[in-house]
């Protein structure tokens, strides 16, 4: 009798297991497509934060009140220069949807997981090494590593997910 019930239970583990690994793959997704569809409207966002520049700390506010008149100036002489970030926020949709495939299928897309781990892992060196050639100040680099730091967090907690995941559908069927 406690054979037939491991079965089931397995079952049962496998289902939450999945469903989990769904969540937190959507979640990512939504993050990323929110992330690159606020890279279209960057004029309009530093307009309304620079109504807030006087609640941080000068050195932010400062930066952040070069960058609106940098992006306002350019937009109006050089608007094709904003194709750029058009590009950034089409790339952050196009990854976006590349996680589609491990939320179907995530053993068999576990590769996309780990892609996207590397990927967050690259944001520190590009950060550090682009930042410094662009003379971006060095708080704001670390404020762009985090977002490499908080977007691998989700992905190793799928990671791990999908590889007990694995382990479980190996139990299940086994060769």
């Amino acid at each position: 009798m406690a054979h037939e019930t491991k079965p089931f239970n397995n079952m049962k583990t496998k289902q939450q297991l999945t469903k989990n690994i769904r969540r937190w793959i959507a979640f990512f997704m939504v993050a990323l497509l929110v992330s690159g569809i606020t890279a279209f409207p960057l004029q309009s966002e530093l307009e309304v934060l620079g109504r807030f520049v006087h609640l941080m700390p000068a050195g932010i506010g400062n930066f952040i009140n070069s960058v609106r008149e940098a992006v306002t100036f350019i937009n109006a002489h050089y608007p094709f220069l904003a194709y750029g970030t058009d590009w950034l926020a089409f790339a952050h949709i196009v990854i976006a949807i590349a996680f589609y495939g491990p939320y179907q299928n995530p053993v068999k897309n576990v590769w996309v997981i780990e892609f996207g781990m590397i990927s967050c892992l690259l944001v520190l060196p590009l950060a550090f090494i682009c930042g410094a050639i662009r003379s971006i100040p060095f708080y704001w680099q670390l404020i762009d590593c985090s977002f490499g730091i908080i977007g691998i967090l989700p992905l190793w907690h799928v990671h791990k997910q999908i590889k007990k995941l694995e382990n479980l559908n190996t139990t299940l069927n086994p060769q």
